[in-house]
Formats: structure tokens, sequence, C-alpha cells
């Protein structure tokens, strides 16, 4: 007799059975297209997946090392950055409703809202579809979600560089000078005629433009006789005696940094 619908069988505990049922999925015929057996169709396409995945990323790695940060410069600013994966957040608290007195709103109720939605997806969206098309809004949602994270997470690493270095002031848009490199001090400060600035440039930078522990001194405001008054007896951070070049180096370095007023 042949196994059909509608027939029951009574086992009985006495009886040892002499045959294994065969390790078969179930006939999903009566379902087309509406599911699948898990084993092995369903995790055969999830490991394929994976696989492609895991190999891209494989040959990115070996195709595109990771990038070492430049050697330490006590003259530049050095902003840590977060992990990759939460870029995104990061550069979101930049913008004017998401940092400062509405610091709360980008980092509790922006992505207190978003994770809610992706935890309350399930029960929001009961289609039993599974094509994306036909799934307009999720989709959209969700392709809108990974447009702002890949957005945001570009901008941050985009302009971290240059938040560096406006940090340090390197930057200065507003400030424009004209430097006379026809002055003695300058060709003593770029060491053309002496090595005496060297002192100097161990603080403010080759570039005028300042470090941590001195000011910039393009655009400053002092006279020269009040820069050689630093120069011999130092003033703030600045102790006296830095300077190892001649009085008559010292007059013609003051000259030249007292030249350095932002242009009119």
């Amino acid at each position: 007799m042949h196994r059909g619908k509608g027939m029951k069988f009574v086992g009985d505990s006495r009886i040892k059975a002499n045959h294994r049922m065969p390790n078969v999925p179930k006939d999903y015929s009566e379902y087309p297209g509406k599911t699948e057996a898990f084993w092995p169709n369903f995790l055969l396409k999830e490991w394929m997946v994976g696989a492609v995945f895991l190999i891209a990323y494989l040959i990115l790695t070996v195709a595109h090392p990771s990038p070492l940060e430049g050697p330490a410069d006590p003259t530049r600013a050095y902003i840590p950055l977060p992990d990759w994966y939460f870029l995104f957040l990061y550069q979101l608290l930049k913008y004017t409703y998401a940092s400062g007195p509405y610091n709360v709103i980008g980092t509790v109720i922006i992505p207190g809202l978003a994770f809610g939605a992706l935890l309350l997806m399930p029960f929001l969206d009961k289609s039993p579809e599974r094509r994306p098309s036909k799934r307009p809004l999720p989709t959209a949602f969700m392709l809108l979600t990974l447009a702002a994270m890949f957005y945001l997470t570009w901008e941050a690493v985009a302009n971290h560089d240059w938040e560096a270095q406006k940090v340090m002031g390197a930057i200065e848009q507003e400030v424009k000078v004209t430097i006379d490199e026809s002055l003695p001090g300058y060709k003593i400060w770029t060491g053309e005629t002496s090595d005496a600035a060297q002192s100097c440039i161990g603080c403010h930078a080759a570039d005028l433009k300042g470090g941590p522990a001195a000011p910039k001194l393009l655009g400053n405001t002092l006279t020269a006789d009040e820069v050689e008054d630093i120069i011999h007896n130092g003033r703030g951070k600045m102790p006296p005696g830095v300077f190892k070049g001649t009085d008559e180096e010292a007059k013609q370095i003051a000259e030249f940094v007292a030249s350095l007023k932002e242009d009119k």
C-alpha cells in the first residue's frame, strides 16, 4: 500500500522499526513561489552571496591596503576619528541642529528613531512579498538610509584634513599677507643667508603659520621694535635667549616679521 494524504499511521513502541525515513526536504509544490526548503535551497543561496562578498573584500584588502597616517608633526593639529562605521554619526554631529544646544537630537533622537524603526520593521511591514519592487515603502526607506550613511561617511573623510588645518590656523581664508621676499630678514628666515632663524622656525613653523607652542606671524600687528624686544627678552611661552643669531640678524628678522601685516 502506498502512503497518501489522509492516511494515519499508529506506531507501537514494542515493535522495532526496520527502516528510517530518508532525509529529504518537504514537498513545497503546493506553494509555488511562496517558500522553499531551507536546506539546501535557501542556505546554499546565502552561502553563495556570502562567498562573493568575502572574496570581493579580500581582493580589495590586497589591492588597496589600509593607509598609514603621516609621521607625527607637533606643528599640526591631530583630530582623532572614530571607527569607519561610526563616521556618519560623527559627521551628523557637526550640523547646526544636531550639535551644541541641539546635541540631544543628533546623539539620541535621530539614532533612536532609526534603530527603533529597524526593530519595528517586522511589525510594520507584514507583506508576504519578498521582491523589493513589490515593497516600495520599505525599499525606499532602506535606500534613503544607505544614501544618507554613505554621504555622511564621505563628508567626514573628505573634510577631516581641512578641519585639522583649520584648528591650527593653517588655513586663513580671511587673512591675506603679501610677503616681501627682498627683505634681508626673509632670506635669513628661509636659511638662504643664515641659519639664525632655525630656532624661530621650530615653534612658528617655516610657513609662519605657528604651532601648538607659538602663534602665527602672518597678519600680526607688532612693530619692528616690539618684535625685536620679544626676540631678546621673550614673551608668554617664549623664554628669553632662544634666538642664537647676532643682534643685526635679530633686527632684520624683526623688520621682516613686522612687515607681515594683513593686506588692506
